[in-house]
């Protein structure tokens, strides 16, 4: 059993929906907060609240918040196509694959990084949550690329802050839809948790801070491959960035993709990759850059739209 509560609604959440401001207030997922809220676990003066309804300042809100669940675990777990491009003391640097998360999660049982790397005898830092040790910047599932996991605690705390302070460059390669205009330029626009779907993020007003910096380097008549400098690191930034301005990656179907071209193209994710990652080495401060080439499918895809 969890610890009950009761408590106030503070004046700066009157007016969000109820599995918004109670995932703020409570420091829980939205996802968990939603799921209470839908089984009539949670009552604001005495009456049952539904995820969509609005928070009122001052009403008292009654629940039990959920046990803590039982730590993740890094289990050794080979990983297909994992390759490690650099390794030393303080960090190693790999090109993960599509379909591998970053670390372990609840609900996700399929293939991780670290999993990868501890079934390869290579330790990593024992800083931060016990299933993402070693974890300062993560790539989505269907994101291939480098990444980078510190080894070392020194390591892990001097890159946190490098990521924290966007001292890090991090470059990507994505395919859009159409053509971009103009053909380079900056999106800035605030990145928040889509409104409707918990799975999603969208532009909206009172998000978080998110750039996006990109450059035109091919054109095809029916798409673009850019250059993606990230300024911030929001997740799924590139992709709702682009989305947007309507021009979702090809592939991206989450985020409104033509699954016509998708299926031409034989793509089965969106056409995003984690090209080069460059930083100050956390044992001496000099600069190193890495990359990645880009995996079989999408570079298959990039020789299709060439031919066309």
């Amino acid at each position: 059993m969890g610890e009950f509560r009761r408590f106030p609604v503070a004046s700066g959440l009157d007016g969000l929906r109820a599995d918004a401001g109670l995932a703020k207030m409570l420091g829980l997922s939205r996802t968990t907060v939603a799921a209470m809220l839908d089984a009539g676990e949670v009552q604001c003066d005495g009456a049952a609240v539904g995820r969509s309804e609005r928070l009122v300042a001052g009403t008292f809100v009654e629940l039990e918040l959920p046990a803590p669940p039982a730590p993740l675990t890094i289990e050794a777990q080979p990983v297909d196509g994992l390759t490690v491009i650099h390794v030393d003391r303080d960090l190693v640097v790999v090109d993960k694959p599509v379909g591998v998360a970053a670390h372990a999660s609840p609900g996700w049982t399929g293939p991780t990084v670290l999993g990868g790397l501890a079934a390869m005898g290579i330790t990593v830092s024992t800083s931060g949550a016990a299933e993402r040790q070693g974890i300062v910047s993560r790539l989505d599932v269907g994101t291939t690329g480098v990444m980078v996991v510190a080894r070392s605690e020194s390591a892990y705390s001097i890159l946190k802050n490098a990521f924290r302070h966007r001292t890090v460059r991090k470059e990507y390669r994505a395919v859009v839809q159409g053509h971009p205009d103009p053909s380079s330029g900056t999106i800035d626009a605030p990145i928040g948790r889509h409104p409707k779907a918990d799975y999603k993020f969208a532009v909206m007003g009172g998000g978080r801070e998110s750039v996006t910096h990109y450059e035109t380097l091919e054109a095809f008549p029916s798409a673009t491959l850019v250059n993606v400098h990230l300024e911030t690191g929001r997740t799924h930034q590139i992709r709702v960035h682009f989305s947007a301005l309507r021009h979702p990656l090809v592939g991206d179907l989450t985020y409104g993709a033509d699954p016509a071209l998708a299926a031409g193209l034989e793509l089965n994710r969106q056409w995003l990759h984690a090209y080069s990652l460059a930083f100050a080495h956390p044992a001496n401060g000099s600069m190193v850059e890495y990359s990645s080439p880009y995996p079989a499918d999408l570079a298959a895809a990039l020789e299709k739209l060439r031919a066309l």
